[in-house]
């Protein structure tokens, strides 16, 4: 699904110039569950936002689904990214003034997808997160746990073939951490693939395999357990 090759990211201001990806290579195969770890600075952040087409990368080749994406222009990128990759972020970003049903639609509105398929996309993801009682609720009415359960209903909403989890359980408690890792592992076994960065040796374990990150490039990796999806099924 995706192969990066001598990636290069190089941020520039007029005094000082960052070297955020250092000639990183990785490849990612479909249904795979990778954890990306290593210490604050060392590129994690800037790979997810380049793999999910929010940035372009300032040199190299960034393959996905064996198409050469790194120079594609920001529309191209979109459109791209609209039809394969799901975000779940730390902070949740949720809409505070849409209701949960809406912040889950949200994904569908942008794709010109009509009301009618959508309210029953929408109904089946939340009831697959355990939040259809909640529909109607608006982020500040809900637990941190919750909201993270709605950030992922959103992403999954257009049933993409990728998702890229920054820190996905950075600010919830120990008991909601460990049930959006059970949901992120059950999407996982259905199919999806998925790249989570993470500081928690916990939760890394929940991946097929973990790159270890620093200096803007891969160091080591280490393969946990074989691939549960298989194509056969």
């Amino acid at each position: 699904m995706i192969k990066i090759t001598d990636l290069k990211k190089v941020y520039r201001t007029e005094e000082v110039e960052t070297l955020a990806l250092n000639e990183m290579c990785l490849e990612v195969k479909e249904h795979e569950f990778v954890a990306i770890m290593g210490p604050s600075g060392c590129g994690k952040s800037t790979l997810l936002n380049i793999l999910g087409m929010l940035d372009d990368p300032t040199s190299g080749s960034y393959m996905f689904n064996e198409i050469e994406v790194s120079k594609f222009n920001e529309n191209k990128r979109s459109d791209i990214r609209k039809a394969n990759i799901g975000f779940v972020f730390q902070s949740f970003n949720l809409i505070d003034e849409l209701t949960v049903f809406e912040n889950v639609e949200l994904p569908l509105v942008y794709n010109n997808i009509k009301s009618s398929v959508r309210k029953k996309m929408v109904d089946e993801v939340l009831q697959g997160v355990q939040m259809m009682h909640r529909r109607n609720h608006f982020p500040s009415q809900l637990s941190g746990g919750q909201q993270q359960r709605v950030a992922v209903a959103r992403a999954i909403v257009n049933k993409p073939k990728l998702i890229l989890a920054d820190e996905p359980t950075g600010n919830l408690d120990s008991h909601n951490g460990a049930d959006v890792m059970q949901l992120l592992t059950s999407l996982n076994e259905k199919g999806t693939t998925i790249i989570m960065v993470t500081h928690s040796d916990h939760d890394s374990r929940y991946a097929n395999r973990i790159v270890h990150m620093l200096d803007g490039k891969t160091v080591t990796e280490n393969f946990l357990k074989d691939l549960v999806y298989s194509t056969q099924q």
